[in-house]
Formats: structure tokens, sequence, C-alpha cells
């Protein structure tokens, strides 16, 4: 069994992006700049919003953090996405999301322009990612897709089992497996209301967990020699902590990893590469590699 460790592979292509941008501005080129947007105080929106931070600075970008309360109004929100939209300084910028009740998530992502989209949440990076045209992936399975090359884990002709339906992980993530340039896989998605599920995941040489229950994933789901790739982040109590709590994947790793090729650890596997694809994609934003 090989542990995938995203957090080194995130860190040596954060170092290749940061001599990127050196090698742009020592040309007299633009610094990438990616504008950060977080509404209230959700305890992870609030870690991941500060990697983000974090990871610029690594990169060697410029960023930007705008912070509003949870009572702000979706106009206000949507005079901010198009106040970013309108800055020529800002390459590319992220809605943190969940966002409160009273705000439609699905209007502000719409409201975007698609070439700052750097999540790759809008409809038309969507609908172009789908039929395998340039554009920004979503940073969780652009993520995944960079681990399994990086691994050199061989997915041609496989058959991989996708847990879960988001439009955040599940659905992009069963269009890349499927996709030539990328997976070239055999994908079958399974979700709550599959029969068949324990016997899908049994059949599967690669399961990508994006289900968002901790240890659903047990070993008589996998057969010998899988590849598993956990996404599941759930905070889970844990008294020994200073925080409170730990982050449990998907997978019921300790009995799983023991039958696996590789397995991805939860946390220190998919979430560092999340971070560091959206790093990829604000880099491709500021070189205009997909729009003008």
């Amino acid at each position: 069994m090989q542990l995938i460790d995203g957090k080194a592979t995130a860190a040596a292509i954060k170092a290749e992006i940061a001599e990127e941008v050196k090698e742009i501005i020592s040309k007299g080129g633009k610094q990438p700049h990616l504008a950060a947007v977080l509404v209230g105080h959700d305890g992870g929106s609030e870690t991941y919003v500060k990697n983000k931070v974090l990871a610029c600075e690594a990169c060697g970008f410029k960023s930007t953090l705008i912070r509003f309360e949870e009572d702000v109004t979706e106009a206000e929100l949507l005079a901010c996405v198009d106040n970013l939209n309108r800055n020529g300084d800002i390459d590319g910028f992220i809605v943190q999301l969940p966002l409160p009740k009273h705000i439609d998530e699905q209007k502000i992502i719409e409201a975007i322009d698609y070439r700052k989209d750097v999540d790759g949440f809008h409809p038309i990076n969507v609908g172009r990612m789908a039929i395998g045209l340039p554009c920004f992936i979503s940073a969780t399975p652009l993520g995944i897709i960079t681990l399994l090359k990086r691994y050199n884990i061989e997915t041609s002709g496989k058959k991989c089992v996708i847990l879960g339906r988001s439009n955040i992980v599940g659905k992009p993530m069963a269009q890349l497996m499927m996709q030539k340039q990328y997976g070239d896989a055999t994908v079958t998605v399974c979700h709550s209301r599959s029969k068949t599920l324990k016997e899908e995941c049994r059949a599967a040489d690669i399961i990508i967990a994006a289900i968002g229950q901790p240890d659903f994933v047990t070993a008589d789901m996998v057969k010998e020699g899988a590849v598993i790739v956990d996404v599941g982040t759930t905070r889970v109590p844990d008294a020994t902590r200073k925080s409170g709590f730990r982050l449990n994947g998907d997978v019921k790793f300790d009995e799983v990893a023991p039958k696996c090729s590789f397995i991805t650890p939860v946390p220190g596997g998919v979430g560092p590469m999340t971070i560091c694809s959206l790093m990829k994609n604000t880099l491709a934003a500021g070189k205009h590699e997909y729009y003008i």
C-alpha cells in the first residue's frame, strides 16, 4: 500500500508555480491576483480561505480578501461580484461557499464572469469541461486528476466508481474520469439511492469517495489492489484535540488501507490539492490561457 501524499505534491506544484510567476514578473509581466469573498464566520470556510491566502503567498500571487457579515443582502453581494468582474487588476476570484440561506448561491455563481471563475463553477466552465474544451476545471476534481497523474496511476480502461453526485465533486469528477484526455476510464456514479452500491465498489479498480458520510467505505466494499481517493472532510468531535474535533474521511482508513495499492489520507490527501488547483487556475487566468 502506498500513501498518496497530497500535501507534498501540492507543495511541489506551488514551488513550480512560484518559479513561473518569478519568470513572468522578470519579463515585465503582471503578478497574478486572486480575490476571495467570505461571508460570515463559518469555521470550515475561515480555514479554507486562510489556507488560500497562504497558498497565494507561496506562489508569489497578490491576494485580496473581502469580508461580509452573515446578514449581507443578495444585492450587496451581487454588487461586490460586479465590481470584481470589472476590476482589471484581479485575474480570478472566488465566492466561498456555502452562503447563508437567504442568498441564492446559483445566482451568485452565474453572476461571476466565467473568465475569472477560477473555482470552475460557472455553467459556461462546467459545459466546456463536459465536452472537453479548455476551461477552468473545478478545483477538487482537478486536484484528484493531478494526483493520479503525478503518482503514475493507470486509469485508462479501468473501472472507476464515484460515490456522490454533487455539482462540486461527483458530477465533474465523473466527466473527467470518462474523458479520453484525463481518465479514459469506465465510470459508474453511485449515490444514496443506488441499489447495488456495494457490489459496484467491490468491482472497482478506482473508488473516489465524495459522499460526505464518515467511514462510509469499509473493507468489505474494496477489492485487493484498488486505488482509493477519499474526498470526505467531515468534522467529528474529538476530545483529545485542542480544537475539539478532527477531520474524518468517507473511508474507514485503518481497515481499508491494507487492501489498497494506493490511498489518500484525510487530512493531507485531496484537501491540499484543491487549494493547489485553485492556484493553477489563477495562474492560467493571469496568463489568459483559456479566455481572452
